[in-house]
């Protein structure tokens, strides 16, 4: 089979399409014939030699894919069959044309729905579900403060919060995103680059704060998300664009509004246990159970007639050969929702 590769870390000159051999199905797992992938910023740095994929998991790039069954193990306990159409999270896999799957992983593909519409779901949908329900337990009348409102993440974090009855505000650096945010159904907006966010959220929430900040920066962003937090507010970190290393009383302030921190990094939750990093706490089969929530409470939402109707982002489609160029669109930071690869049959 075909899949992206790169033979060093680098830059996107790097990949290409190689030519590789195909997977086979384990006990309990789904060969998929995949139609479409999608890029994440984990695939930039995996290229780059900063991000390596779990123990065990595939060294192709991809955390997503949506196909369908061109395959089953011993064991399957027949929930598939050859040619569903399906989607999956994965550790690594997804741009190749084959990916194999636990099958407690995988999610129908709604019927109204295309493959390159179904590869934009997993990893941001799924990611921003575990993060305000699993982690952030967000109830309904909460104010959710949303950094990089218009990536493939914040606009799936925008529509499950309306889906929770909460109201979400956001981040993002051009006007052109604030505008898609807005399209989303944020209930307010404001560009990082020129206006202090902290000061316009407490404008905006008339003095009192966010109840929950879902926050991708880190470091950079750490005393104005503690000025727009609520007291007993959650932050909840699941990313580090601009580092990790803090300046400054972060405890005292944290401690004086009872305020809590959680982190969150979804990929390396095996199937069998994970590791909530702030509890210290093991969780049987975290990821089957973050499936079957979302697969029940918000996957209907996203079929033709569903009220309210959840829709994905796609930002552009770039062909497979093409993944060089995939790579640097997402550099440029001008994607809003998501960079889809399409997968040659």
């Amino acid at each position: 089979m075909f899949a992206a590769h790169f033979d060093c870390p680098g830059g996107p000159e790097n990949l290409y399409m190689k030519e590789v051999m195909k997977p086979s199905p384990g006990e309990g797992e789904v060969l998929v014939k995949v139609s479409a992938s999608a890029l994440n910023r984990a695939d930039l740095l995996q290229r780059r030699g900063m991000y390596p994929p779990p123990k065990g998991a595939s060294d192709i790039l991809g955390l997503e894919a949506a196909g369908s069954v061109a395959g089953l193990g011993h064991g399957c306990s027949g929930r598939w069959k050859v040619g569903d159409a399906v989607m999956a999270l994965l550790p690594g896999g997804g741009q190749a044309q084959f990916v194999t799957v636990p099958e407690g992983l995988l999610m129908p593909i709604p019927k109204d729905m295309t493959f390159i519409q179904a590869a934009a779901i997993p990893e941001a949908w799924l990611t921003a579900f575990q993060l305000l329900h699993f982690v952030g337990k967000v109830q309904e009348g909460e104010r959710v403060l949303i950094h990089a409102g218009a990536s493939g993440v914040g606009m799936a974090a925008i529509q499950l919060v309306r889906l929770a009855k909460a109201i979400p505000i956001v981040t993002a650096g051009t006007q052109e995103k604030l505008e898609a945010t807005a399209k989303a159904g944020a209930a307010a907006g404001f560009n990082y680059k020129n206006e202090d966010f902290s000061e316009k959220v407490l404008e905006f929430t008339q003095g009192s704060g966010v109840d929950i900040i879902l926050d991708c920066v880190g470091a950079s962003y750490w005393e104005k998300n503690l000025n727009c937090l609520s007291t007993d507010g959650r932050w909840i970190i699941y990313g580090l664009l601009s580092g990790g290393e803090v300046h400054g009383d972060l405890l005292a302030r944290l401690i004086s509004k009872r305020a809590s921190i959680h982190t969150s990094l979804l990929r390396s939750r095996d199937k069998e246990a994970s590791m909530e990093i702030t509890l210290q706490v093991f969780f049987p089969q975290y990821k089957e159970r973050l499936v079957r929530a979302f697969t029940e409470e918000v996957l209907p939402h996203f079929s033709e007639g569903a009220s309210p109707r959840l829709q994905p982002l796609v930002d552009s489609v770039h062909p497979l050969h093409a993944i060089a160029e995939a790579h640097r669109a997402m550099e440029e930071n001008k994607n809003i929702g998501k960079i889809v690869i399409e997968i040659p049959v």
